[in-house]
């Protein structure tokens, strides 16, 4: 797989398999600096800025949303809360 290679929608939401990855990754905990950023590169085959790029355009879109409404509102108050302090 490559990182930009396309994926069908498979459970009605409309987002892809990349897309319902990045959200599984950010639901989880992880114990430790680094450990996310591996799973990203190893699980995703993606580096971590093209991951925090997929997900940051990801809490913009409705169909994330409506895939993971507790996910994606979470991370748009951090989002929010960052944006404030700059």
């Amino acid at each position: 797989m490559t990182e930009e290679t396309p994926r069908t929608p498979a459970d009605g939401s409309g987002l892809g398999e990349r897309e319902r990855s990045v959200l599984a990754v950010e639901r989880r905990s992880w114990p430790g600096p680094g450990a996310k950023e591996r799973a990203v590169r190893e699980g995703l085959g993606l580096s971590p800025t093209r991951y925090y790029q997929l997900l940051n355009a990801l809490l913009d879109d409705p169909r994330a949303l409506a895939h993971d409404p507790v996910t994606v509102n979470r991370l748009r108050r951090v989002r929010e809360e960052r944006e404030r302090r700059r």
